[in-house]
């Protein structure tokens, strides 16, 4: 099956990239299924419902969140009965709204899609690695799960590249977000699982990772916050990762980027025809 990741909206340029290329590429490369993470794609920080359903409306099948997962507070209300709408599984027990998810795909497949906030460099939160684990014991690749997504929304590099050797041979893909810089290290790890550090953003690469330069070069050279962080409103850039799996084992036997609009270099996946 084929499987495509889209990283970070952030703000309105990036919903907009997503609405207007999100369905053809999924006619185009016939995708099976497709996460998106949505957790800047209000003003910058968290996802209001209107905008959730936005991206729902454009192709996403399960939306998946990060660090600004309840910045917007509607949140706190809406996630309960959107089953598609997930948030880190590892927040503290209590937390509303799930972690994981299994969906059906377009033809019938079932995917699951699991959420994780990194440790290094972020706020104190529980134990990424067996959280993770858990979830996906609950239903192995090949025998309940025909594919799992992984999406680890980690600062740091090397909790990432921990994170995909950890499971490697037991997920389909582990995809980094949060940075917004879209990484060149995509790969089929040794025991099948597609890889990606970090995914990128789609939003407006004229920016410091999405935002107007004014106030992020201010606080650099001044230390002084002189007004809030606004979203940059250019062409954006659609940045992810494409996956094609074997249908019997769930790994990865194809991966490739995807970068579509705006300022970077562009690249499209080419499946191989069989």
């Amino acid at each position: 099956m084929r499987l495509l990741f889209l990283g970070d909206v952030v703000g309105r340029s990036g919903r907009d990239a997503v609405a207007e290329h999100l369905p053809g590429l999924i006619a185009r490369h016939k995708f099976d299924f497709v996460v998106v993470n949505g957790e800047n794609a209000s003003h910058g920080k968290g996802l209001i419902e209107s905008h959730f359903q936005g991206l729902r409306d454009a192709g996403a099948d399960i939306v998946t969140l990060g660090d600004h997962a309840f910045d917007q507070r509607e949140a706190l209300s809406y996630i309960e009965r959107e089953p598609t709408l997930i948030r880190p599984i590892n927040y503290a027990p209590g937390t509303p709204g799930r972690g994981a998810m299994m969906v059906e795909g377009r033809n019938g497949h079932r995917v699951l899609v699991v959420n994780a906030l990194g440790r290094v460099f972020m706020p104190p939160i529980d134990d990424p690695f067996r959280a993770v684990a858990s979830a996906i014991e609950s239903a192995p690749l090949g025998e309940v799960a025909d594919a799992i997504i992984v999406d680890f929304h980690t600062e740091a590099t090397s909790e990432i590249q921990a994170m995909g050797h950890f499971l490697d041979g037991r997920v389909s893909l582990v995809v980094g977000t949060h940075t917004h810089i879209p990484t060149a290290d995509y790969r089929v790890l040794k025991g099948g699982t597609a890889f990606q550090a970090d995914a990128g953003m789609c939003g407006d690469f004229d920016s410091i990772i999405g935002t107007e330069t004014d106030e992020p070069l201010n606080r650099f050279l001044t230390g002084i916050p002189n007004g809030r962080f606004t979203p940059a409103e250019g062409e954006a850039t659609l940045c992810g990762i494409a996956v094609e799996t074997d249908p019997r084992s769930g790994l990865a036997r194809y991966v490739a980027p995807l970068r579509l609009g705006g300022v970077l270099a562009q690249a499209v996946p080419d499946f191989p025809t069989a």
